[in-house]
Parts: C-alpha cells; sequence; structure tokens
C-alpha cells in the first residue's frame, strides 16, 4: 500500500508531485550508529533531494547533556529552524539514506515542539535514487522564516518516569533494539553500558516494521508485530532503543496503527544501561 498522510508518512510519488510546492520543505535527518564509520552530513553534501535541508540530530539536541542527541530546548529549536528557513505554515517531509531509521527521531521532534505537519518519506533516499527520481548536490538558499512552538511533554518521559511504568506496568515499555542487545547477548555500540533490557519491557525490533524495499509495513501488518510480541494496544506506551532514534520509529508506527497514547524515552538504553541501581532483565521478554 501506499501511504500519502503528510502527518505521518508520504510516499515517494507523493512527494515528486508536492516538490515545487512553495510551502514544502524537505529534510534529510540521515544519522549513524558510532560505530558505522559513516558521515551523514558528507553523503548530503554529495546528494540530497532537491532544495532538501540537513537537519543535524546531533546538533538539534540538548548539548549540556552528557546522553546523546537529547531532545532540544525550544529556544535552541527555535534557533535552528529558523536558520534552515523553516517555520509557520510549512509542510515538511523529513527522510534518511537508509530507508526509514533516522527520519522520525525528526518526525518525533517537531511533534514534541507542537508541529504537526510533517511526515517520513516512505522507503527514504534509497527508494527515491531507485525510482530515478532527481537528485542535486547544491546547498538551498535559506532565507529566515518565523516559527513558533509549543512544547508537548507529554510526548517524552525521562528515567524516573519509565522506572515508575516498570515497577507499575501500567505502560507498555517497547524497546527497539535488535534482539541480541534486548535480551543481553550481544554488546552494545556504546562502551560502558549494561546489556540486558528494562524489566517489563515488550522487544519490537525496528526492521521487523519494515518490508524488504525499505518501506512501513501496512497498519494491519504493524499492529500484528505488536501483537506478536505481546505488546497490549490498549495500554499507554513508552518506546526505547539506544539513544533515542529508533525509539520515535515505533513511535510513527504506533501513530500509523491509532494508537495515540505514547511517548519516547529519551534517555534510552544510553542512560538506563548506565546506572547500577536501576535494575536490568536478560533473555526474552
Amino acid at each position: 500500500m501506499a501511504y500519502d498522510d503528510p502527518k505521518t508518512l508520504v510516499s515517494t510519488a507523493w512527494l515528486e508531485a508536492h516538490l515545487k510546492n512553495p510551502d514544502l520543505r524537505v529534510l534529510d535527518a540521515s544519522w549513524f550508529l558510532p560505530t558505522s564509520g559513516r558521515d551523514p552530513k558528507a553523503e548530503y553534501d554529495a546528494s540530497h533531494i532537491p532544495g532538501a535541508r540537513f537537519f543535524d540530530i546531533d546538533d538539534i539536541s540538548d548539548t549540556r547533556s552528557t546522553l546523546p542527541h537529547m531532545a532540544p530546548p525550544p529556544e535552541k529549536f527555535i534557533s535552528r529552524m529558523r536558520a534552515m528557513g523553516i517555520g509557520d505554515g510549512h509542510q515538511l517531509v523529513v527522510y534518511d539514506t537508509a530507508g526509514i531509521f533516522s527520519a522520525p527521531r525528526a518526525w518525533w521532534t517537531f511533534r514534541l515542539m507542537g508541529k504537526h505537519d510533517v511526515a517520513v518519506l516512505d522507503g527514504g533516499f534509497a527508494k527515491w535514487v531507485a525510482e530515478g527520481r532527481e537528485v542535486e548536490d547544491m546547498p538551498p538558499v535559506l532565507r529566515d522564516r518565523h516559527i513558533t512552538v509549543q512544547r508537548h511533554a507529554e510526548l517524552v518521559k525521562d528515567v524516573t518516569q519509565v522506572a515508575a511504568a516498570s515497577k507499575l506496568g501500567d505502560h507498555e515499555i517497547i524497546d527497539a533494539r535488535a534482539p541480541g542487545r534486548f535480551e543481553g547477548k550481544d554488546p552494545e555500540p556504546r562502551p560502558g553500558l549494561r546489556m540486558g533490557h528494562i524489566p517489563g519491557s515488550k522487544n519490537v525490533h525496528f526492521a521487523s516494521l519494515l518490508n524488504a524495499d525499505g518501506t512501513m509495513k501496512s497498519p494491519n501488518e504493524l499492529r500484528a508485530v505488536f501483537v506478536a510480541a505481546g505488546v497490549d494496544l490498549h495500554k499507554p506506551a513508552i518506546t526505547t532503543c539506544g539513544s533515542g532514534v529508533n525509539a520515535a520509529m515505533l513511535a510513527l508506527a504506533l501513530e500509523l496503527v491509532g494508537h495515540r497514547n505514547h511517548a519516547v524515552y529519551d534517555g534510552a538504553w544510553a542512560e538506563w544501561g548506565m546506572f547500577n541501581d536501576l535494575k536490568v532483565a536478560t533473555g526474552k521478554a
């Protein structure tokens, strides 16, 4: 199926049809794990969708925190968006070079700031290129644009709130990491972190949400993935992962299946795995 919802997910055909719209802004939010050795900004500079701006997940963050790419304070977000020429009245489409991997993190950040006219490109840059659609290597002309934000605190959880949810069992905590990391068999890509998962959490590996071509599965298929992992879709959800990037991919999938009561644990395993006074479980959920 082709998703064409400008608030969640749009197809490459939809984006190409709207690419000349003066109120459309395209963002490349590519990001890679520290162990990948890849440079997303260099790849953007070499080739991107025409007119795309680069959304730097590591920079557009709370750099006062010792944790990786925590959500930015509103004033920093406003400053960065204005400089990128992104403002009120724009329809945004966010993509990444992996297909769907890090783009949902930018999608979620905009929603956190009260901006809902934003969608992820289904299949991302890889699908766009595979279909022979236009690319360029020129930076866009940027003009400062006014933007207003209203932070929606209910979309993000901190470690204290997640610890309470783990103890009480009143939320579904859903972990997007690969099964080996979730079960405590495989090491974390960040040194010094314990292995395992938050007690009571369920494992829905982000890759299980995708078709072979990197596009998102249909709502019915996504729902089946969550149910197979033991997730009760009637309970409020907290999504997590290694550092808060793929947790947003789970948030997008929950939105697509009609589950509206979900939040991202922003510190994710980079925080939970660091503190010995927080309990860790191993093995399957």
